[in-house]
């Protein structure tokens, strides 16, 4: 199965595998799985349902962002990704003008990313790469692609009638750290600490902070838990890989000692809810497609250059963000 949606092969209670052994049982108990019919239900629908729109932008300063992504194939790059979904009916990912809202949704089997949202992340991005070891295209690549995946949580959940205990916004979350780590160790790290990134950017800084009450009534958790929630899940995914995170204190070691029990919760969640909709002789196609398109994507926008400032008139919060 492919590393993107292969859930681990760890149970609740054993002792995590070596990376190939993982992959290898992970797909031998998918197909047991799918064998002995013991998943929730059989997978319905068909692989290859993702389609794509380039919206051209209402913005002219929007026009670089537009060129660059098509340029790059950054929405076929997503296609491929998420091929191996089992989807009852095509899926859309789009990207187009938002009348200045800086935002993103899914309704419909549609998700919507706004220009607007994205300039914002390149507006965020530092000048020059950060002494963790990601680059600044990571500080793009990541939070861009934490939102088209954290809609493609919401559009699973919904097109597959997936059960969600508790914030869905919060499980969206969580389907998107998930299958970012499923992407390759070194790629995993880059994607999740340019997305943490993304998050940390939002939040007031230093130890004591003011927030307005009514934040936390937001169907969103605070950027700041987002962050710590994205970083718990890497962290309990792979302790060595992620181990600066603890050490450097961006994670507080206190909530690090459960991390990994989040992790396996997150791993049987998607083993048991997922797992049943993956075609895996699509998704052996993918990997090694979508780490050379990335790649390539990365080193176009290491250039601070590339794309003019546009300050969006407001941050939405409309849809299904």
């Amino acid at each position: 199965m492919d590393r993107a949606f292969a859930p681990d092969a760890k149970s609740r209670s054993a002792v995590r595998p070596k990376p190939v052994a993982a992959i290898v049982a992970a797909a031998a108990m998918v197909l047991s799985l799918s064998a002995n019919g013991t998943a929730n239900a059989a997978p319905r629908g068909k692989s290859n349902q993702i389609r794509y729109e380039y919206v051209p932008p209402k913005n002219p300063a929007h026009q670089p962002i537009h060129d660059q992504m098509k340029q790059g194939r950054a929405l076929e790059n997503l296609q491929e990704l998420l091929s191996p979904l089992r989807l009852p009916y095509p899926l859309m990912l789009k990207v187009a003008g938002c009348d200045g809202v800086a935002n993103a949704w899914y309704e419909n089997e549609v998700i919507t990313v706004c220009y607007e949202l994205l300039a914002e992340i390149q507006k965020n991005a530092p000048k020059q790469d950060l002494p963790i070891g990601i680059s600044r295209a990571d500080t793009m690549l990541g939070p861009a692609l934490d939102v088209f995946l954290h809609e493609t949580g919401h559009a699973v959940f919904h097109m597959l009638e997936i059960p969600v205990l508790g914030r869905e916004e919060d499980a969206a979350d969580q389907f998107a750290a998930y299958v970012m780590l499923r992407l390759g160790k070194d790629e995993a790290r880059r994607m999740i600490l340019g997305s943490a990134y993304g998050y940390n950017i939002q939040m007031p800084q230093g130890p004591h902070v003011t927030v307005r009450l009514n934040a936390f009534s937001d169907e969103h958790s605070l950027p700041a838990q987002r962050a710590f929630n994205v970083l718990c899940i890497a962290y309990g995914a792979d302790k060595t890989l992620f181990a600066d995170v603890v050490e450097k204190d961006f994670l507080p070691k206190k909530r690090a000692e459960g991390c990994g029990y989040e992790y396996e919760d997150l791993t049987f969640a998607m083993t048991k809810l997922i797992a049943p909709h993956i075609d895996m002789r699509v998704a052996k196609k993918f990997h090694e497609v979508w780490a050379r398109t990335v790649s390539a994507r990365r080193a176009r926008l290491a250039r601070p250059s590339d794309t003019p400032e546009v300050k969006p008139d407001r941050v939405g919060t409309g849809g299904k963000p």
